[in-house]
């Protein structure tokens, strides 16, 4: 459950939001990309579908800081996530980025999106069970995001052999408890539970469950900490800058 200081410092950002011209402080917060790596370089394997690059995110445009639809990581996650991926290249898979370092103008432009009630757009796509109310409450949407500390990213498995993304029962970005690493099953003792997936309108099948553990094992064997809430996040553990938050543009490094 949300702390009372998370609560209030959720209100407090709302109406900061809500007045023109008050910009909300971003604490430690740098432009400096020097430990900063291409992805496409450091991991040629990787496919990249930069979700906030595009109009197809939960917010329905391109996002605030996202200049080129390219993926940043900080060296050090950048060599352990070439490793994740010689791993399941092994297995017939490869990466799938939906996105890696992200600015924290980016994370302002989701709070004032968050704010703005009366945006919906992309409700049917991303959050069709929620409204749009409980996203701040809910932690779905946060002033803080691991992502713009450099060392987290959100990916899937591509299939070679079918050509087509790994059936994980559930986009990217899914705001709800279908998204949960836990959903349907143990994933720490790779426990399907089938009951619990037949009593749920969106219950996953197994196999779906077998897929996200082939990812979740992959990421883990290799040094990433999976995310509670979203089966497709992992961060790196001993991340290099723990309490820094960039701000540079997502763009091809010099």
């Amino acid at each position: 459950m949300k702390t009372l200081r998370s609560l209030l410092c959720s209100v407090a950002l709302l109406m900061l939001l809500a007045v023109p011209g008050v910009l909300v402080s971003c604490g430690d917060e740098t432009s400096d990309s020097s430990e900063f790596v291409t992805l496409a370089e450091a991991v040629p394997d990787a496919i990249l579908e930069i979700r906030y690059y595009s109009t197809y995110n939960f917010v329905g445009k391109r996002i605030d800081g996202y200049e080129e639809p390219v993926a940043l990581l900080t060296r050090v996650a950048a060599d352990s996530l070439r490793a994740v991926s010689d791993d399941v290249k092994e297995l017939g898979y490869r990466l799938k980025i939906y996105d890696a370092y992200r600015p924290q103008c980016a994370v302002d432009h989701f709070m004032r999106w968050g704010a703005d009630l009366a945006d919906t757009l992309m409700k049917p796509y991303f959050y069709a069970d929620l409204t749009k109310e409980v996203l701040f409450p809910q932690e779905y949407i946060c002033e803080r995001s691991g992502h713009t500390r450099g060392s987290t990213l959100d990916l899937t498995l591509f299939d070679m052999r079918t050509e087509k993304e790994l059936d994980m029962g559930g986009t990217f970005d899914w705001f709800g408890p279908e998204s949960h690493p836990t959903f349907c099953g143990n994933p720490d003792t790779g426990e399907y539970d089938a009951e619990a997936a037949a009593a749920h309108p969106r219950g996953i099948t197994e196999e779906q469950f077998r897929n996200r553990l082939i990812l979740r094992q992959a990421m883990m064997r290799h040094g990433f900490k999976p995310f509670r809430t979203e089966w497709w996040h992992f961060t790196l553990e001993g991340e290099p800058f723990p309490d820094t938050y960039f701000n540079f543009p997502v763009r091809r490094l010099n």
